[in-house]
């Protein structure tokens, strides 16, 4: 049986010329980029260009790009860092749409006495800037908005949040996970002052991620140690893998997909399948995200069904994967429990073909078909 892959806001595949830098990272570069003998000083090499490819790629000086082990790392360092490192009383901003890796830092912060505002969306996954300026009071030290949402795919409006930052002299975290790779980002564009980005949602390895602080920008220590990564993350660096995040910054830049066969799956899926219907807006969003509810399905039995058919997809977020409680995006937007369990996020990426989504439908049809009848006979 031949499987097709249809779950890259998960995670993606290593792109061979990423495999390629990485190997040759590890037999050849084995030194620690803190070591200033000749084995170190050439891992320090490799890992500045990788600095410096990273930091081109989402318009960033060099020095303001700091290296993690992935997002959660990245979104810990940005939230925690910037509460911590204000005066009491302290106020941050959030939205209800958000990642578990900024939401869990800061129910953190409320743990420790830090008030937090979770902003309301509507029914199209948007945060509109206006509930954010009307969110803000005089203790606010922190604005995190994601860019574009893992579930829905759906790219939030950051340059006016930013502005509305700004003018309030609020620093703007932008948890940019998954927007890095499928839409053009410059943070300097968009008025961030900390963006959070991870390698293996663009082709490279699991494990490395990097957060632009713009200079200028107070943070606390999260974590303890020695002065890697100019004091705000302590540990000797994972070489290879942030070589690997160098090469697929540069293999990424300008090869953007466009949208096409995330489209040709939504409109045969709307006309060949009852009672479906797209979740959130179907607008601004990510050109490969899809989030289709299926009436009368249970979605973790529908991911089941397709794997067996050869397709993986799934239920919404990989960190939230085997969750009780239904998915706290597609409820944030207003849908009921029932039917946000019986929603299925379709995320593509460059190796998606026309002919796998065309087959993908065919296997969505067969699959609801069986379910829906077993259900009725249950």
């Amino acid at each position: 049986m031949r499987h097709f892959y249809f779950d890259h806001n998960a995670t993606t595949p290593v792109a061979p010329e990423v495999l390629e830098a990485v190997s040759s990272c590890l037999g050849q570069v084995y030194g620690n980029a803190s070591s200033i003998h000749y084995f170190g000083q050439l891992a320090k090499q490799r890992l500045e260009a990788a600095r410096r490819q990273v930091s081109e790629f989402i318009g960033c000086a060099p020095a303001e790009l700091i290296f993690t082990s992935g997002g959660t790392e990245a979104n810990n360092i940005a939230a925690l860092g910037v509460a911590r490192a204000a005066s009491s009383p302290r106020h941050v901003i959030t939205s209800a749409i958000e990642h578990p890796a900024v939401l869990g830092p800061c129910a953190q912060l409320e743990r420790e006495g830090v008030q937090v505002t979770r902003v309301r969306v509507g029914s199209s996954g948007v945060v509109d800037p206006a509930d954010v300026r009307q969110a803000l009071r005089p203790e606010t030290v922190l604005i995190s908005i994601m860019h574009a949402n893992n579930e829905l795919g759906t790219i939030q409006p950051i340059a006016e949040i930013a502005r509305i930052a700004h003018a309030a002299d609020i620093p703007l975290h932008v948890d940019g996970v998954q927007a890095l790779g499928k839409i053009p980002v410059n943070v300097r564009e968009l008025g961030a002052d900390l963006y959070s980005v991870s390698g293996h949602k663009l082709y490279a390895p699991k494990g490395v991620g990097a957060l632009y602080v713009r200079k200028g920008i107070a943070l606390a220590g999260v974590a303890f140690g020695g002065h890697h990564e100019r004091d705000r993350r302590p540990g000797t660096e994972n070489v290879p893998g942030i070589v690997g995040f160098g090469a697929a910054a540069r293999l990424a830049s300008g090869n953007f997909m466009d949208g096409a066969l995330r489209d040709r799956l939504e409109a045969a899926v709307l006309e060949r399948i009852s009672g479906t219907g797209v979740n959130g807006s179907r607008g601004n969003r990510t050109p490969n995200t899809t989030n289709i509810q299926f009436d009368a399905i249970d979605g973790e039995a529908m991911v089941i069904a397709l794997d067996l058919r050869g397709f993986a997809v799934s239920t919404g977020s990989a960190c939230s994967s085997g969750a009780i409680t239904p998915s706290h995006v597609l409820t944030a937007i207003g849908l009921s429990a029932d039917r946000a369990r019986s929603s299925i996020r379709f995320s593509l990426g460059h190796s998606n073909t026309a002919e796998q989504v065309d087959e993908l439908v065919e296997a969505l049809e067969a699959s609801v078909a069986h379910l829906r009848r077993i259900s009725v006979h249950a």
